[in-house]
């Protein structure tokens, strides 16, 4: 518990007082935001705020998890260790990116084909990774495992390794690519991730104590004991990305003197989705990140009904006057920071939502 609370308050303080060293230099060397053409004009105001702040979420997370196991003298697990390649290999796509905006003075960025290929690369070695057996621990666990999971294994049965891989890229590009569709306005994507990233942090802790490898666990509930390798270790790095986040949200809230970036939206999706995987809980990840859901589905409920309309009518319709779903919002005459507000109160919501159904067994006593 002592490295929980180690790492969040070292990466809290690291990124509190790195993102305003890193609104400084930023400034300095024009690494300014470009803003999108057909967005909402309110965000044209936004233009040259210094942008790839989530370089600092990065620094702090791991300034944060590897300062706690220093001073509490335990040695990185590789549930971690895989967790945080996927965190930075994803941050790496993400600065890709953002550097070519800030180079060549475009919105776009990547080409989409060359982002999804390099989140697919990550993806795939973090499940081959994940799923081999040299990394079993010594209860044989692996930092993944081949089955689909609600709130635990369903170990009825076995899926192929293939589809496993399948699975585990399909969830990983489409949280990191959720959040940073999330990440249009002034902390919505910081406060979101914070919330998300403290929620799995208790799902670690909950894991932990009531691990099938416990020698304490009671036995009148062994059936509902968890087979997750290195749980506390994940709340430790849970708990830095959630003081990562809160840190970098001080500078991040409205009016925003920093952005992320996609350097901090696809490393933190990617966080989500890692711990999603690792804890064994893929399918409760979409409760959890309900709201990076609602925005993912509102972009390609937009995409598709233009296309299919306008292949049937010569006339593209849409569904929202813009997407994602939280410009919809803006354009209606919502004011940003209140879009963002009730946007946190549907996260939390569904936060609630999740961590309710993952103890619900527990409260009823049914297993």
């Amino acid at each position: 518990m002592r490295g929980i609370l180690l790492s969040g308050a070292f990466a809290l303080l690291v990124s509190l007082l790195g993102t305003r060293v890193a609104i400084n230099q930023f400034r300095r060397l024009g690494f300014g935001q470009q803003i999108r053409d057909d967005g909402p004009t309110s965000h044209h105001t936004k233009l040259g705020t210094p942008t790839m702040g989530g370089v600092v979420i990065i620094l702090a997370t791991l300034c944060g998890y590897f300062l706690a196991k220093l001073i509490t003298m335990s040695a990185p697990t590789g549930s971690a260790l895989l967790l945080l390649f996927l965190f930075v290999g994803l941050g790496a796509v993400g600065f890709l990116d953002d550097y070519i905006k800030v180079a060549r003075q475009r919105s776009l960025g990547l080409r989409s084909k060359a982002k999804m290929i390099g989140q697919t690369l990550v993806a795939l070695v973090f499940g081959g990774l994940a799923l081999a057996p040299w990394l079993e621990d010594e209860n044989g666990l692996t930092p993944a495992s081949k089955h689909l999971s609600f709130i635990r294994d369903w170990e009825s049965f076995t899926l192929p390794t293939v589809v496993v891989m399948a699975v585990i890229w399909l969830i990983v590009t489409a949280t990191s690519n959720g959040v940073n569709l999330t990440d249009g306005l002034d902390g919505l994507a910081a406060g979101a991730s914070m919330m998300v990233f403290g929620a799995y942090m208790l799902v670690n802790i909950w894991q932990n104590n009531q691990s099938c490898a416990s020698d304490t666990l009671d036995p009148d509930n062994v059936s509902l004991c968890y087979t997750v390798r290195d749980p506390l270790d994940l709340a430790v790095l849970a708990a830095a990305l959630t003081g990562a986040c809160f840190g970098f949200l001080w500078w991040n809230a409205s009016p925003a003197a920093i952005f992320m970036g996609d350097t901090g939206s696809l490393a933190l999706g990617g966080a989500v989705a890692g711990l999603a995987v690792l804890t064994r809980t893929e399918l409760l990840l979409v409760i959890l990140g309900g709201l990076f859901v609602l925005e993912t589905v509102s972009v390609m409920l937009q995409v598709t009904t233009f296309k299919v309309s306008k292949k049937l009518t010569g006339t593209g319709r849409r569904v929202f006057r813009i997407a994602p779903i939280h410009h919809h919002f803006e354009m209606l005459g919502w004011e940003q920071v209140t879009v963002t507000i009730r946007f946190w109160i549907i996260c939390g919501i569904c936060v609630a939502a999740g961590l309710g159904v993952f103890y619900a067994e527990w409260v009823s006593g049914i297993g």
